[in-house]
């Protein structure tokens, strides 16, 4: 039995997600990290192109969850960035007009 190209590709999947696993179980990355968001994304990206040779639905539905929950998290860090600027911004006007 050879290995087809996709299977390549899944392989490569299913190593980012548990790398990513265990640098979080480790300690070594912070589930709030980006990283470890697009560490899933990418790994669950690579595993749903597995599946185009091989298809499977639950594993087709467990990887867009996790797409989606990742791309969530994405969303919600970007956010919570935008917001902490802006609270920083304004506690240095603040801080400016108290000054002056």
């Amino acid at each position: 039995m050879s290995a087809h190209w996709s299977d390549s590709v899944g392989m490569l999947g299913v190593s980012l997600v548990l790398i990513a696993y265990c640098l979080l179980q480790s300690g070594r990355m912070s589930s709030n990290a980006p990283a470890y968001s697009w560490l899933n994304v990418a790994g669950s990206s690579a595993i749903l192109v597995s599946l185009t040779h091989a298809f499977n639905l639950s594993s087709f539905v467990i990887q867009v969850a996790w797409i989606g929950i990742s791309l969530w998290g994405l969303w919600r860090a970007r956010r919570a960035g935008a917001v902490n600027r802006i609270r920083s911004t304004e506690r240095s006007e603040n801080a400016d007009r108290s000054a002056g």
